[in-house]
């Protein structure tokens, strides 16, 4: 059976007890080693002791068991029976669930860190009760962890889809994707970054996923789409290759925990 998270919010407290702990050392999560598995840091306070953890927040409940999130110092060694993962790494050593339980630490933390004062005097902010956004007593702006939509969209044409490639990425290629602009819909963004990047006019524009995207704090929206006109051109200041693939023969593809690589082997095996 699936773990179930239940997210909590300031001011609530923990029950007394161990609890599992999402220590991040900078970018990365530090987790416990089984053998050859690994393991969330299930510890009281005090066992959390030698990581000298700060910044620490409650932030749910994993089947019923209390979750923190907290930073250690950059300096900070690894103990022994440690290990530090980033998160594309931990991807697949844990259910879907907790992987989104630590998706949400990393960016709560992220947010604590980098909004510790007010954007529009300077001030010093607090926290506001009942979630995770501050208030500035001075100015009384009010702000709350940022999320930003981008879309990613696959164009097929019969068995054929359409990947792009940008400069460093090596052999892989991918679908294309781009940040949502102000006044836009996020239909009115898949239509405008194809006709941008690639130089084609798409239509059948249909919703497929989406997927929280912590590198820091984007919402990536998944679509596909089908292609009506014009030859695929890629955009020189964002990508260096455009080209058609058979589902059968496909390039090199982005990591596996990346919407973008589910929606291409969703079509692909779609296609049977």
């Amino acid at each position: 059976m699936a773990a179930t998270f239940v997210r909590t919010y300031p001011p609530a407290q923990p029950n007394p007890g161990p609890a599992f702990w999402f220590a991040f050392r900078k970018d990365e999560l530090l987790v416990r080693q089984q053998g050859q598995d690994i393991a969330l840091a299930y510890d009281d306070a005090g066992g959390m002791a030698a990581l000298n953890p700060h910044a620490i927040l409650y932030v749910g409940t994993l089947d019923d068991i209390a979750c923190m999130a907290c930073e250690v110092s950059a300096e900070q060694e690894v103990p022994e029976g440690w290990q530090a993962m980033n998160l594309r790494t931990f991807f697949g050593h844990v259910d879907e669930i907790v992987y989104g339980v630590a998706i949400y630490a990393f960016q709560l933390l992220h947010w604590q860190r980098h909004h510790r004062y007010c954007p529009n005097c300077g001030h010093q902010s607090i926290a506001l009760p009942g979630g995770w956004g501050h208030q500035c007593p001075h100015c009384d702006h009010v702000a709350y962890p940022p999320v930003v939509p981008a879309i990613l969209v696959l164009v097929h044409r019969g068995e054929e889809v359409l990947l792009v490639h940008k400069p460093g990425w090596g052999k892989r290629y991918s679908i294309i994707a781009g940040f949502v602009e102000p006044g836009e819909s996020l239909e009115g963004c898949v239509q405008r970054e194809v006709r941008e990047e690639v130089n084609l006019e798409i239509d059948e524009i249909k919703y497929v996923g989406s997927q929280p995207w912590p590198f820091p704090h984007q919402l990536m929206v998944g679509f596909i789409a089908r292609y009506v006109s014009g030859e695929a051109q890629p955009d020189q200041q964002e990508l260096d290759d455009v080209a058609w693939f058979q589902r059968d023969a496909l390039p090199q593809l982005p990591p596996s925990l990346s919407l973008a690589r589910q929606i291409i082997t969703t079509w692909a095996a779609s296609q049977h």
